[in-house]
């Protein structure tokens, strides 16, 4: 096999359609951009299989993008979707040497790349994101993934997916960013107290979010509070805005630019997260490196993170809050907690070791371990 024809193959549900929509799946993103940029030389090919919402095959940063427009394909159409990718795998095949299968989450993405990999005899690995750990994840038992073919984002989540499903992931390669995406600092000064980026949805509990702004409110009467994102939540956000008073300190901008929200967050002083379930947040990472202060209600990892406060409940969360905002001495220092090119690097060694074990980060119980390698985790 000669290594200018090594091709991976990714299958996600989703991703972007044009390389301007960078609010969908960063995370993923952001993964498919450090593989192809530190392994120039292999064919990186994606399989979106639900969105974008049309068939097609583009270009997305020197990446060749498939699309199904699977969202609303159902019963019988839905076995045909399957047979859809099926054969576009095989043509792939045929025309390349796929040297492995990274299925982001594990779900609809995986059954099909578990199975067409066990036909062809290709390395295939799932990357739990999220959701996919839960009870709820059905999918599982058609899969049937066994350890070494599971890669978690995050400790917790391997131990999450190990209480639900049975099945304790042998790999941890955890989300990340990528520094070179941050503009440079217009402006040591925070402005923005306190700030928040996600989609409206009810898993984020944006009501808890507008709630805590309220209470900080009374003890910061001119508390500044801003919010990116959309979602079908937006309206509810709005009127409860309205139902506490606090228009004049609470802002929802709707979509931005990850440019633009990673500009705000350099002017911001706590990132609060209120999300009821994440994997490891993406936008959490980003806070971190931007020098903002996370609060959150959920910890990703087992070692303490400067600057990353996890409280157990809403009175918590506000009482750190308060305790953040009233200290004039609090760092704002960036804290880079992973680098998505160390990543990328761990998730190719899943398919360059002919063990198919990944030497960094094998087991969940080795991640101090690799937390100490400043390749694999450094602070600023």
């Amino acid at each position: 096999m000669k290594y200018n024809d090594k091709t991976l193959v990714i299958l996600t549900p989703a991703f972007p359609e044009n390389e301007s929509a960078t609010y969908w799946v960063p995370s993923q993103q952001l993964m498919v951009k450090a593989l192809k940029k530190n392994y120039p030389h292999w064919h990186i090919i994606v399989l979106s299989i639900l969105y974008p919402y049309h068939e097609s095959t583009y270009n997305w940063h020197k990446v060749q993008v498939i699309s199904f427009d699977g969202t609303h394909k159902r019963k019988l159409r839905r076995i045909v979707l399957w047979r859809n990718v099926w054969q576009t795998l095989n043509s792939i095949r045929r025309q390349r040497t796929i040297a492995g299968l990274f299925s982001f989450w594990c779900g609809e993405c995986a059954f099909i790349g578990k199975y067409f990999g066990k036909r062809y005899s290709i390395k295939h690995y799932s990357w739990i994101c999220g959701q996919d750990a839960r009870k709820t994840n059905n999918w599982i038992r058609f899969i049937r993934p066994r350890e070494h073919e599971l890669v978690a984002m995050s400790f917790s989540l391997a131990n999450e997916f190990k209480k639900n499903h049975g099945i304790k992931p042998s790999h941890i390669i955890p989300n990340a960013i990528d520094p070179d995406t941050f503009p440079a600092a217009q402006s040591k000064e925070r402005t923005i107290d306190i700030f928040g980026a996600g989609s409206f949805e009810p898993l984020k509990q944006y009501d808890v979010f507008t709630g805590i702004v309220a209470s900080l409110q009374r003890s910061f009467p001119g508390i500044r509070a801003i919010h990116c994102g959309i979602g079908r939540e937006h309206e509810k956000v709005e009127a409860l805005i309205k139902k506490f008073g606090i228009e004049n300190n609470f802002q929802l901008l709707g979509a931005k630019t990850h440019e633009e929200v990673l500009q705000l967050m350099q002017l911001t002083k706590v990132f609060l997260h209120t999300s009821d379930y994440e994997g490891f947040s993406t936008v959490c990472l980003e806070a971190l490196y931007a020098g903002a202060q996370v609060v959150r209600f959920r910890y990703p990892l087992d070692h303490p993170v400067p600057h990353w406060h996890v409280v157990n409940n809403v009175a918590e969360m506000t009482a750190k809050t308060i305790e953040i905002l009233q200290n004039p001495s609090m760092e704002h220092e960036p804290v880079l907690l992973y680098s998505m090119d160390d990543s990328a690097k761990a998730v190719m060694k899943l398919f360059q070791n002919e063990s198919g074990i990944c030497d960094e980060l094998s087991h969940p119980e080795e991640f101090n371990a690799v937390a100490d390698n400043p390749g694999i985790n450094r602070f600023q």
